[in-house]
């Protein structure tokens, strides 16, 4: 049996991959830079592209992790003829009501396949922390937050991992559509100790106004650029008007899944006390 691991390289699929590999599973990871893949030389690397369906290696393949591409979700599954069991890489915000664009659609695509399907609905990635905030801890001990006091439950990407390996190798999964948390609420000030003491450094949060961290993200570029509307409560998930509605109870399906809680935050900051000293990911 094959599994296919499309985004193979990405924060998520990278973990997907190792842990089927621990698991002894015949793993193909698919990714558009093999060069750059670096996995265990049992792993098949293939260079193909979620956005070109035509490149993704679905031949003997019966199981599939997919990364969400919405606009070419049905034709990539329409190829996966023979695939048993997908599973995806979805957004707590589906269920939600907020996304209807970028996760919802490829839910449905792998829905009206005829195979087994489990969607792995993601809440909010604690590395969102590092990529907002890793540049002004590193130059100066500060984090921009208007509203410090603002709560919100960060999941680390390794509880996202396992949940969808257990969806891609157990029985019993087929048909659950998993919303994943953290596994407490925590303000923006606490998680902001937490990173502090990994690292072993007293951090600072500036007293800026909405708009003043909003330009300071914006000429940070990239991804905290794109990003900051939304987690700064400026704009909809999607777009337009901000939601307000948000159910801040810590989700139980890890546990459900794992038969243990999710790590914390402060585990979460501890196991990237490095990335924090060095160059702010991609």
């Amino acid at each position: 049996m094959t599994i296919l691991v499309t985004g193979a390289t990405g924060h998520v699929g990278r973990l997907v991959v190792n842990e089927l590999v621990e698991a002894g599973e015949q793993v193909r990871a698919l990714t558009r830079d093999p060069a750059k893949a670096n996995f265990p030389a049992q792993v098949e690397v293939v260079r193909g592209d979620l956005t070109e369906p035509d490149s993704v290696p679905f031949d003997g393949v019966d199981r599939v992790y997919l990364f969400p591409v919405a606009e070419t979700a049905h034709e990539v599954v329409a190829r996966a003829k023979d695939v048993r069991r997908f599973v995806v890489l979805s957004s707590g915000a589906v269920t939600f009501g907020m996304d209807t664009q970028f996760h919802l659609p490829v839910e449905q695509a792998v829905e009206a396949s005829g195979a087994e399907w489990t969607h792995v609905r993601a809440g909010e990635f604690a590395l969102n922390r590092l990529f907002m905030w890793g540049p002004s801890v590193r130059a100066d001990g500060t984090v921009w937050e208007p509203n410090p006091d603002a709560q919100s439950y960060p999941m680390h990407e390794a509880d996202i991992a396992a949940v969808a390996v257990r969806a891609l190798l157990d029985d019993g999964h087929a048909g659950q559509a998993y919303t994943l948390t953290g596994p407490q609420v925590l303000t923006t000030r606490e998680q902001v100790a937490c990173v502090g003491q990994a690292i072993g450094r007293e951090l600072r949060i500036r007293d800026v106004t909405t708009a003043e961290a909003l330009e300071f993200y914006r000429r940070q570029g990239g991804f905290a650029a794109q990003v900051a509307p939304f987690l700064l409560g400026e704009e909809g998930y999607e777009g337009g008007e901000a939601e307000t509605v948000w159910d801040l109870t810590p989700s139980p399906d890890v546990e459900r899944v794992l038969g243990r809680p999710g790590l914390s935050f402060a585990r979460w900051a501890d196991d990237h006390r490095d990335d924090w000293a060095g160059q702010r990911p991609d």
